[in-house]
């Protein structure tokens, strides 16, 4: 299971200070009544990335801030906050303090939480506009139905063309309807299933090579800093010794951001590699004999897990006049190649 950023594992035993005084600073915004899209821009400015490796988008930030365990608690049946007894990364008087504020400011900003939809979030697959290629978004309609909807272009997020939307409730019955289909093949389960047990054995050595590359990567950022205060100190007219020192940490300013990037890339790559080995752990095993059965019981978390592992991208299309069903001309299924995964890991 992915760790929860500001915690240094899945249980959250650990804090992870650095990214713990990240999470406080940005409630800390919050609070100031800052958007959340400022707060990420303020992220992003600084390097901080989530545990996958990635930009903070404004709603991921909203959902580690709206989850109770960011500061040690849990919600009982009856909407209780409880002490766990473990770590928080935020004290419960700011959790609190952020939840009054979001209650106030809920009906006003008419936001959706990705916690509720299966085709967002990290361990899904990705959710694409089939008209411009960016990221589909959860968006409720103006009745408040769920739904999803390619994000017009802002500041944060350019690019997008706000041309696309769709029914989650069909939607994603559709999407859940094909994987199942799928899933169900023999000859389909037999291939994940060999290939599963020598996929998982990839993360332990993923997540060492994970971590010792982030610290590399922030020894990295302070060192760039460092630099970058030096050339500045450095009159830009400067002729003989000075100019030489000053095109000397040019060049290094430049190498260092040339590793920075190559590091950022790896990062990226293993991250993603690793959320899909993730997916694997909440995936339904062979024995499971009715996969339609478990579906409905399972939780949300795995049912995006299944979606993830078994589809590498989602594309929605804009509705043809006057239609209002699902079809294949709406959703666009990319499927995950398991028997490419399994030839990749016997060579």
């Amino acid at each position: 299971m992915p760790r929860m950023y500001g915690f240094a594992d899945a249980a959250r035993t650990r804090l992870v200070e650095q990214e713990a005084a990240v999470l406080r600073v940005a409630a800390s915004r919050r609070l100031a009544e800052q958007p959340y899209p400022a707060i990420t821009d303020w992220m992003a400015a600084e390097g901080h990335l989530t545990t996958m490796g990635k930009l903070w988008r404004p709603a991921r930030l909203a959902e580690i801030l709206a989850n109770p365990a960011v500061a040690g608690l849990v919600r009982e049946d009856d909407g209780t906050l409880v002490e766990t007894g473990g770590l928080g990364a935020i004290t419960r008087e700011v959790f609190e303090d952020l939840e009054r504020l979001n209650a106030s400011k809920r009906p006003a900003e008419g936001r959706s939480d990705d916690r509720d939809y299966l085709l967002t979030g990290e361990l899904s697959a990705d959710s694409v506009c089939g008209l411009c290629g960016m990221p589909i978004g959860a968006s409720p309609s103006n009745s408040g139905a769920r739904g999803y909807r390619c994000m017009p272009s802002t500041r944060q997020h350019p690019g997008g063309c706000g041309k696309v939307r769709l029914n989650a409730d069909l939607g994603e019955a559709y999407v859940a309807e094909h994987v199942l289909a799928e899933l169900m093949k023999p000859e389909v389960r037999a291939v994940v299933e060999s290939a599963r047990e020598s996929i998982e054995a990839e993360a332990k050595p993923l997540r060492r090579r994970l971590a010792e590359n982030k610290k590399a990567r922030r020894l990295l950022s302070t060192r760039y800093g460092q630099s970058e205060q030096v050339a500045r100190r450095t009159a830009p007219d400067a002729e003989g010794p000075v100019a030489q020192v000053e095109a000397a940490n040019n060049e290094l300013l430049r190498q260092l951001r040339a590793a920075e990037q190559e590091l950022d890339a790896q990062i990226r790559r293993d991250s993603s590699r690793l959320t899909f080995i993730e997916q694997l752990a909440l995936l339904p095993r062979a024995e499971v004999p009715d996969l339609i059965r478990w579906w409905g019981h399972a939780p949300l978390r795995s049912q995006k897990a299944l979606v993830g592992a078994m589809l590498e991208r989602v594309a929605l299309y804009p509705a043809g006049r006057g239609s209002r069903t699902v079809d294949g001309d709406r959703v666009a299924l990319r499927w995950r190649q398991w028997d490419q995964e399994a030839a990749r890991r016997a060579e």
